[in-house]
């Protein structure tokens, strides 16, 4: 039992991150972070390794996700702005809270599966690598989509000004 307690101290504020970056509800976010340790605590003895258990609960945060839209999809929109508040980031640090806002704005006019990736990135912190492993895909893939959303951004900033 002390194993799975440290595991949840040491991946519950970046799974409820991740969560908040798909649902924009945190008490959504919060019950699906519970829901995804329940059933990693579940299946704990099928995690072989080959991803960090990071990566792995994030794998399992999706899974509940989306099992919570097909049971729910009236409930979960996707393009409502985000109302939550991030803990600061390099990237956020950067920027001044309006700027932010503008970004995550912006992200709405950014087509799956990029939005996500950009959300991942610079909100939850993941490289490239993690994402790859999230979405079954190579981390060249994440930064190849990574890019080509920050590309559309840059394009929507420049029609505006």
């Amino acid at each position: 039992m002390q194993i799975t307690d440290e595991i949840y101290q040491n991946y519950v504020a970046k799974v409820n991150r991740y969560l908040l970056s798909l649902t924009h509800d945190s008490d959504l976010a919060e019950e699906l972070t519970q829901e995804t340790f329940y059933q990693a605590i579940r299946s704990i003895e099928r995690f072989e390794g080959k991803s960090s258990l990071y990566t792995w609960l994030c794998g399992i945060a999706k899974n509940c996700f989306n099992a919570y839209r097909k049971k729910h999809p009236q409930t979960v929109n996707l393009n409502e702005p985000l109302s939550v508040t991030f803990s600061a980031s390099p990237e956020e640090e950067a920027l001044s809270a309006e700027k932010r806002l503008e970004l995550i704005k912006s992200l709405h006019g950014i087509p799956e599966p990029q939005r996500e990736i950009i959300y991942l990135h610079v909100f939850c912190e993941l490289s490239f690598s993690e994402i790859g492993e999230i979405f079954g895909k190579t981390d060249n893939w994440a930064r190849v989509n990574f890019f080509r959303g920050k590309n559309k951004l840059k394009k929507e900033a420049n029609k505006d000004a």
